[in-house]
């Protein structure tokens, strides 16, 4: 009974593409970033090659940067670069499940167009307040009174395509809210089709916070993806954290949302000791979104820290046919000067008891090489982007 753990260290990109300077994002190296605080240590994914990817040079885990390399290490590690023309969750989500876009989301920079805002304010019944790109956590203290005062609704974005609601869960429940997310999401079709609409509520008095309860509201997806193949065929795919809001439900068979990485861990934990065939694909959220959103190195080395204290637990709950794969979706380097998400290649670390380790697979084409693997662990016919990682059958 073969089964794959997919985790997504969300943002966690190893250096940037060649076309980065197109992005604004030249210099990027979300890995390299963290490793320069003294609270990052890794000395069990540098166990299983993380620092022998290609572009990750001398980050080792404890010692900062510069230190040398272990010779041998038991995993099978690559990097890969995107072929979309973004650099947001839901294109890197998509593309590891074998699904590239053609053309990127629309962005906003200027915010959104008055017909769009218009539409928006007559069906939700409130007015809107903001509406340019923000900081998540600044466009509440900035109009966080407005909003309790005025009962509007804060409308943001960022560089990436995103349409973010944010209202005050003492006067906006938060399940109202995401109805209100609902409605947004009809209207962002076509020319205004952004990649998601988040339900942003904060509580408590002014300087605000924001919730636990953030929900993402994805476009389908416009393709067949790995989860529809596998689904298809009769497997499992269970969804740990956004991974079901990311793919719009489809394609997953079950699905638990968590709250922070610490839940998402423990849940995937509690998967392997369950009898399934198939998929639990997991994304941990907090790397992006507490840490390289606000530019916290510190947080971010911290919670890398965490994840690989608690990797060992994750490969004793592999089984024989079992295989672990750890991967990121884009770059949101916490020491650049921007806060938003940056063009990087993402690292691939996998491991599995029947697995010749070992092996540097170098740079590879596209994040669809990770979802096309795991078909063909499964031997599922596909018409999915990506090549084959060999060493990984």
């Amino acid at each position: 009974m073969a089964r794959v753990f997919l985790i997504v260290l969300d943002s966690c990109g190893v250096g940037e593409m060649p076309d980065a300077a197109e992005f604004g994002d030249e210099g990027s190296f979300t890995l390299r970033s963290a490793a320069t605080s003294p609270y990052f240590s890794m000395p069990n994914a540098e166990k299983l090659g993380l620092f022998h990817i290609d572009g990750v040079r001398g980050v080792v885990s404890g010692k900062g940067l510069g230190a040398v390399r272990r010779k041998k290490f038991d995993g099978v590690v690559c990097r890969l670069a995107e072929v979309s023309k973004g650099k947001d969750t839901t294109t890197g989500h998509w593309e590891i499940a074998g699904l590239p876009l053609a053309e990127p989301f629309p962005t906003f920079p200027d915010g959104f167009p008055k017909e769009l805002i218009d539409a928006l304010a007559k069906e939700t019944g409130r007015g809107i307040l903001c509406n340019k790109p923000y900081s998540g956590t600044d466009v509440i203290r900035d109009y966080g009174k407005e909003q309790l005062e005025t009962g509007a609704l804060i409308v943001y974005t960022s560089a990436d395509s995103v349409l973010q609601i944010a209202a005050h869960d003492g006067l906006i429940p938060t399940e109202q809210l995401y109805e209100y997310c609902e409605i947004a999401r009809r209207l962002c079709t076509g020319p205004y089709g952004v990649g998601r609409v988040i339900a942003r509520p904060f509580t408590g008095e002014w300087p605000y916070t924001r919730t636990a309860l953030r929900h993402d509201f994805s476009l389908e997806p416009t393709g067949a993806t790995l989860l529809d193949v596998m689904k298809d065929a009769g497997l499992a795919v269970r969804s740990v954290g956004k991974i079901v809001d990311i793919f719009a439900g489809r394609g997953i068979t079950d699905f638990t949302r968590t709250t922070c990485n610490e839940e998402g861990i423990d849940v995937t934990l509690t998967k392997m000791q369950e009898d399934f065939e198939g998929l639990c694909f997991t994304n941990l959220v907090d790397f992006d979104m507490k840490y390289g959103h606000r530019n916290d190195i510190e947080g971010y080395a911290k919670a890398l820290t965490y994840f690989d204290e608690k990797l060992p637990v994750l490969l004793a709950g592999l089984r024989e046919d079992d295989l672990l794969m750890i991967t990121a979706d884009h770059g949101c380097d916490p020491a650049t000067a921007s806060t938003d998400h940056s063009r990087e290649y993402i690292p691939l670390v996998a491991y599995g008891p029947k697995v010749r380790g070992g092996i540097n697979a170098g740079t590879r084409i596209g994040f669809s090489d990770i979802g096309k693997t795991i078909a063909a662990r499964f031997g599922l016919a596909n018409e999915l982007a990506g090549t084959v990682i060999e060493e990984l059958l």
